[in-house]
């Protein structure tokens, strides 16, 4: 069953090289400049279509954008209408032209639209011509922007909040004393080579002079009996000449 009109499709195809440009091609039939299009095949769809003819009468494969509009005229008696989307030539060689394209040429628009041989298609791009490079325009120059640069993102070695230094708490007199003594008889220890208890001929000096340094209110006179040891107060660091001087420690008392 016959169509009651001839239905095709083309495109408005851009290529920048490196400004934007309209594509038109030259019928070998007629010479005539026209918008690349062509009828559609059994079966096929019109973006297949349009597509498709794209290809064979430019030589560029092309990726298809939004559809721009329609143009209606008479052909060979009928209407025909034709559908158009946005196309965009894609990087690779170009091809071998259809038998029935002698020519393809890439123009800015006003010169496309000049070119054009029928007064239809040339009102037709003089509408839609300004839309299509607008959009083409914008798209490439996304494309080509730098990509924005990312701040680098610091991270946190530690969720834990830095707590300020503690202050020292100062010590009583007495204390501080305590504290004195008990390091010097640790150097004595530290300074003699004990083997259980012997000690070496400076330890009576040095046990002498631990008794002068320590302060009144933390030194005690040294015991010669297990009576004396028990009045006397135990030191921290009387444990310490006890042992050099073989005597039992003060802390077991």
């Amino acid at each position: 069953m016959d169509l009651p009109h001839i239905v095709a499709a083309g495109g408005i195809v851009v290529r920048h090289d490196p400004d934007p440009r309209i594509g038109v091609v030259q019928l070998r039939k007629n010479k005539a400049w026209v918008l690349p299009k062509g009828k559609l095949s059994r079966k096929e769809t019109a973006l297949a279509a349009a597509r498709r003819e794209v290809l064979e009468e430019t030589g560029h494969d092309v990726s298809v954008h939004e559809f721009v509009g329609a143009l209606s005229y008479e052909s060979r008696g009928l209407p025909k209408v034709v559908q158009f989307w946005r196309m965009q030539v894609l990087e690779g060689p170009s091809r071998k032209l259809m038998r029935d394209v002698r020519a393809v040429e890439w123009l800015p628009l006003p010169d496309a639209i000049e070119r054009l041989t029928r007064a239809h298609e040339r009102l037709f791009l003089e509408h839609v011509g300004p839309v299509v490079l607008r959009a083409a325009t914008e798209k490439t120059e996304k494309k080509r922007a730098p990509a924005a640069r990312r701040k680098p993102v610091r991270l946190r070695t530690s969720t834990t909040p830095k707590r300020a230094p503690r202050k020292p708490v100062p010590l009583e007199p007495a204390v501080e004393a305590m504290l004195e003594a008990q390091a010097t008889a640790e150097a004595l220890y530290a300074a003699v080579e004990i083997n259980d208890v012997a000690m070496t001929d400076a330890a009576p000096d040095m046990m002498q002079q631990v008794q002068q340094d320590a302060p009144p209110e933390t030194a005690a006179p040294l015991a010669d009996s297990a009576a004396d040891t028990h009045d006397a107060k135990p030191r921290p660091w009387l444990h310490v000449i006890d042992r050099l001087l073989g005597r039992p420690s003060s802390r077991n008392v």
